[in-house]
């Protein structure tokens, strides 16, 4: 219960705007991310190989990217 606890008072802050320090650069990394993590998926898909393989290709490098990305971010 008290995780739930926590998930719900940290989904609050986020939708108040209060939960990041420097909520421009959560938005830009996590932009870049998902533009990476995109071209990515385009561009496999592209090439013509299978549609299984592309997605997850992508998936797996967009997810290990994101905690690279996001390494700096501070809550409040």
């Amino acid at each position: 219960m008290i995780m739930l606890d926590l998930a719900w008072y940290s989904a609050k802050l986020f939708f108040k705007g209060k939960l990041f320090r420097n909520p421009g650069y959560f938005y830009r990394q996590l932009t870049l991310g998902v533009l990476i993590g995109s071209l990515l998926l385009v561009g496999l898909g592209e090439m013509g190989l299978n549609l299984a393989f592309v997605i997850t290709v992508s998936s797996l490098v967009t997810g290990m990217m994101m905690p690279f990305l996001l390494k700096d971010v501070k809550m409040k």
